[in-house]
């Protein structure tokens, strides 16, 4: 029984998913999140993930949102790979909505 290897590595799917959410943030936000993608940066990047994930879950507290949930489980899922392959098709996949949204908002 042969099985196939993904195109992709779950590490590369992550890394794209990374970086396509990187080009639609706002510069600022973007270099933040390149710098807590850097492998030096584990030490932050851990605990960073943890508090977006629980700021996440008290979303209906002001300047916190759902959007935090998503953004902590990408950041633990550099260091963990089993979550790495959901986590990128997942943001691949809200970024193709708030991109068909933002499509069909303009004139």
């Amino acid at each position: 029984m042969s099985q196939t290897q993904p195109l992709f590595s779950a590490q590369q799917e992550l890394r794209a998913a990374f970086k396509r959410l990187e080009r639609i943030l706002p510069a600022r936000l973007a270099s933040g999140l390149r710098w807590l993608r850097h492998p030096a940066s584990r030490w932050a990047r851990l605990p960073a993930g943890l508090l977006l994930i629980l700021g996440g879950v008290f979303s209906f507290l002001p300047l916190l949102g759902v959007w935090m949930l998503p953004l902590g489980l990408m950041l633990i899922a550099a260091d963990v790979p089993f979550l790495q392959r959901p986590m990128a098709r997942f943001t691949m996949w809200i970024i193709d909505r708030v991109e068909s949204w933002q499509g069909r908002r303009s004139p």
